[in-house]
């Protein structure tokens, strides 16, 4: 089916499809609900190592030697080329884990995060995403003065970052500074195309509403095309040859996420809704 063929069975029964991504944010809230996010290192505290290994040692071999000798959890994150990435709950002193990896590895780097600087972090975490929402509503608002279409954009938005956030319960993927700040990029690019959307639908007068949608939608496939394709390729460039990359890694994956979400949000929900609101204004 090619890309015509597609943009005319959207345009043809558009009506049902605007429930599709509805669902699938009800399910993604559900997730979140039930199963949680992991909180990185940042935002729960604790101590994050790389390890130097002398000597090839699988990961449970790795976590059983720490464990023993720092008496607390550690989760071995990944074991790559001799090198590994742990995180260790709670207060860790650095000694006692180097006394502890004598003979097994090499501390190469070493972090803490205690209790009240990552309360805070997680505070201001939940202040970025609530202001970040609310001066983009605002703005769309003040942009369109019209308060269906204005609707329809702030839910497409709130959709993209429900269904990452529900990605991220699944994959487990950690709530972190990085996973936040491909969040606010989300939120970003969400409107980006929604604006696109809805000033094409909404504000032009030449040709009738499907030659505009029809416009539109080829325009945002191409650019969400674009965009996938590069944090893919971002994704898999870190997993398999910078694994120790952890940030790039978390930012991709959130992206891809957001950005699948945001191509049913934008050309399903919203193109729907706009319809909707314009042959009945007609």
């Amino acid at each position: 089916m090619d890309e015509n063929s597609i943009i005319n069975k959207i345009l043809s029964s558009y009506k049902p499809l605007i429930a599709i991504p509805v669902i699938i944010t009800i399910i993604a809230l559900a997730i979140v609900a039930t199963h949680g996010l992991t909180e990185s290192i940042d935002l729960k505290g604790g101590s994050l190592a790389v390890i130097q290994l002398e000597k090839p040692m699988s990961s449970a071999d790795l976590k059983n030697t720490i464990q023993n000798g720092v008496n607390t959890d550690v989760n071995v994150k990944s074991v790559v080329n001799n090198q590994a990435t742990v995180e260790i709950a709670g207060t860790s002193d650095v000694n006692i884990l180097s006394s502890t990896l004598q003979g097994t590895g090499t501390i190469i780097s070493y972090r803490y995060v205690g209790a009240l600087l990552s309360s805070q972090s997680l505070t201001q975490v939940y202040y970025a995403l609530a202001f970040a929402f609310l001066f983009m509503s605002i703005t769309v608002f003040i942009i369109f003065r019209n308060f269906v279409p204005s609707m329809a954009v702030i839910l497409a938005a709130l959709c993209d970052i429900i269904i990452a956030l529900g990605g991220m319960a699944v994959f487990g993927i950690p709530l972190s500074v990085a996973s936040v700040g491909a969040l606010l990029m989300l939120i970003g690019y969400s409107v980006d195309t929604d604006i696109l959307l809805t000033t094409r639908v909404l504000k032009r007068r030449e040709g009738t509403i499907n030659e505009r949608a029809t416009n539109a939608m080829k325009t945002g496939f191409t650019m969400a095309a674009a965009a996938i394709g590069a944090m893919v390729t971002l994704y898999l460039v870190v997993l398999f040859f910078i694994p120790y990359a952890q940030v790039l890694e978390q930012i991709s994956a959130v992206l891809v996420i957001g950005l699948v979400a945001d191509v049913l949000a934008t050309w399903l929900m919203n193109l729907g809704i706009l319809r909707w609101y314009m042959e009945g204004r007609r």
